[in-house]
């Protein structure tokens, strides 16, 4: 597959801070790259210089086959950008607010029906559509956010902290949505979370870490490198668990394991045959990965 997203040698200083740090990344056309990092590691800086909304200090940014720094205008209508906070208009309606917003790209008239009214019945907003947004709910709101970013069918769709807060229903359908298009139109996802569980969905993770990369790869090759595997076990003595001389925790009606590598685990069972008669293996999750290669946990809120 193209790179569709290439960053290289990106920096960006504010005063005596440096929000990013040489920063080179590739992102694939039509993959899901998840962008994780604690608040203030710079992902919303990055996410900035890519929409033209922030000035680099140096490297270069190319997006959709344009140079950032000669052709914005292109790169600006190859993305859809779901912010953190809502940009929607809380006194106008649903309907005015992406009709305006539809108005920019130039789709107006019979062609901005149709799209607002595939977007409504994709979304499940067509009962909002009179509505004021500023009586929506934080679910509602989401899905207008979600809708004004696909007006006018980017190529690239950033998400920045798409589903925090929302109720598990409201993340589903979104998440439904975002796979579909996917698929249908080989749309990629740019993705900054701080969900593991949506992170570990994702086809490539960068790590970032004080404005720097501190690991990257696939989730697969995360866990493999950053985290080992844990094998559950029930139905044994605890005194059983304690002679295998490995790392374990007691938890509800079983013994939680810690094994370096499916390897690892392999052995251990075909030494222990006797022991192992009721097991599951599992690998590390996600949150073990930042962890390791950072040293810090991942934890809600808005970034600064």
């Amino acid at each position: 597959m193209n790179n569709i997203i290439e960053i290289q040698g990106l920096c960006k200083r504010f005063g005596d801070i440096q929000a990013v740090q040489d920063l080179n990344l590739k992102v694939r056309e039509g993959e899901l790259f998840a962008f994780l990092g604690i608040n203030g590691a710079g992902k919303s800086t990055t996410i900035n210089i890519m929409c033209g909304q922030l000035g680099k200090d140096q490297g270069s940014v190319t997006i959709d086959g344009a140079d950032l720094d000669h052709n914005p205008d292109h790169i600006k209508r190859s993305l859809g950008v779901v912010f953190q906070s809502s940009v929607l208009d809380s006194a106008l309606t649903v309907q005015d607010n992406l009709e305006s917003r539809a108005a920019l790209y130039g789709i107006a008239g019979q062609n901005f029906k149709s799209r607002l009214s595939a977007l409504a019945r994709l979304l499940d907003f067509e009962d909002l559509l009179k509505r004021p947004v500023g009586k929506l709910s934080g679910g509602q709101r989401r899905r207008i956010d979600i809708a004004r970013a696909l007006l006018h069918q980017p190529r690239i769709l950033i998400l920045d902290e798409p589903t925090t807060g929302l109720d598990p229903q409201t993340r589903k359908l979104l998440w439904n949505v975002i796979t579909d298009l996917r698929k249908k139109e080989q749309m990629t996802v740019f993705l900054t979370t701080h969900y593991m569980e949506e992170a570990a969905e994702a086809d490539y993770v960068v790590i970032l870490d004080s404005g720097k990369i501190a690991a990257q790869g696939t989730p697969l090759e995360l866990k493999n490198t950053y985290s080992g595997d844990y094998i559950t076990l029930y139905g044994v003595e605890e005194q059983a668990v304690k002679a295998m001389n490995v790392e374990y925790e007691a938890i509800r009606d079983a013994f939680r394991l810690s094994v370096p590598d499916t390897a690892a685990a392999t052995q251990l069972i075909l030494k222990h045959p006797g022991i192992f008669r009721d097991y599951e293996i599992t690998k590390g999750k996600m949150d073990d990965v930042f962890l390791q290669a950072t040293g810090k946990k991942l934890e809600g809120g808005a970034e600064k």
